[in-house]
């Protein structure tokens, strides 16, 4: 993707566990985004990450922008999205933290004093509120019928980001 005469480096990055009910939300809304907006999903770097701690950060590295999809914990009802903006995701609390145990938030913020540089990628969180995490079990139904929607979001925000309005 260019802007100007600069290569820009943009990723979505679905975050999760699939074998943790709704935590493979992310992972799934990435799956479902990619099947629904092939054209968008051929022109920048799309990844699915299990179990993602630090290798998120890897994932990160070099990158101009990405937008991260996962579940999270938060006073919603299951299925909710919320949608954490760059200079929201440094205020995102504990009660909204992803439903991994070591969060992204966490993870962001450890990893932007070991990389300076990560400070300049422009990364949004779309978090789809999660209700039930047990082993082995699928998606709730709530978060099932929200993965459509959550697909759109991340084509609003890909969008947003091949063709900045001017």
């Amino acid at each position: 993707m260019r802007i100007g005469f600069k290569k820009v480096e943009i990723a979505v990055i679905g975050i999760g566990q699939s074998l943790r009910g709704d935590d493979a939300a992310g992972l799934e809304s990435v799956r479902l985004w990619q099947a629904l907006h092939p054209a968008s999903a051929s022109r920048i770097s799309v990844e699915l990450c299990e179990l993602p701690g630090l290798t998120l950060l890897d994932l990160l590295d070099g990158l101009d922008a990405a937008i991260l999809v996962d579940a999270v914990h938060g006073p919603f009802t299951p299925g909710h999205l919320v949608r954490v903006g760059p200079d929201e995701l440094a205020a995102f609390t504990p009660d909204s933290q992803s439903a991994h145990g070591w969060g992204v938030a966490e993870t962001l913020s450890l990893g932007r004093s070991l990389y300076p540089a990560l400070a300049q990628c422009r990364i949004t969180l779309i978090g789809i509120t999660g209700g039930q995490f047990d082993l082995g079990a699928g998606l709730s139904p709530e978060v099932q019928t929200s993965l459509r929607e959550a697909a759109s979001r991340i084509e609003e925000e890909v969008q947003s980001l091949i063709n900045p309005v001017k």
